[in-house]
């Protein structure tokens, strides 16, 4: 991440983890000024960026006592829950209704496949539908 759209301009910051969430705020050129779940803003180019939506699960709850977000094997409430998920945990965005989100984590070697409220994510708007 730079201080401004442009190889000339300092690095700011550098994320070592791919398929991190970021929100595009604005387009210069080939540079991409985005915000990432903790609120950093910067540039990017926009090669390094991919289209692939993903999440970071209630990243504001990391102090909260009931701080776990329920996966659902499907988009329904009280349907059969497939995993608790902690606070800042990537997921790889399905599709969106507006409502519920279809999510893709993988952990411990295993992929976990289900849906959450849309509300529990940084990484879709409320309210917002798509898929993927």
């Amino acid at each position: 991440m730079r201080v401004g759209p442009g190889k000339e301009y300092a690095v700011s910051w550098m994320y070592l983890k791919s398929g991190l969430p970021f929100e595009i705020i604005q387009e210069y050129d080939n540079w991409r000024r985005v915000r990432d779940s903790e609120g950093t803003m910067g540039w990017i180019h926009g090669s390094l960026l991919s289209g692939k939506r993903t999440a970071i699960t209630t990243p504001w709850r990391t102090g909260a006592s009931d701080k776990t977000i329920n996966v659902y094997e499907s988009p329904k409430s009280g349907a059969k829950e497939v995993a608790y998920v902690e606070p800042g945990v990537l997921a790889y965005i399905q599709k969106c209704d507006g409502v519920w989100c279809e999510l893709e984590i993988s952990s411990d070697g295993k992929k976990i496949h289900g849906y959450t409220d849309q509300t529990d994510l940084w990484g879709a708007y409320p309210d917002e539908k798509f898929e993927d």
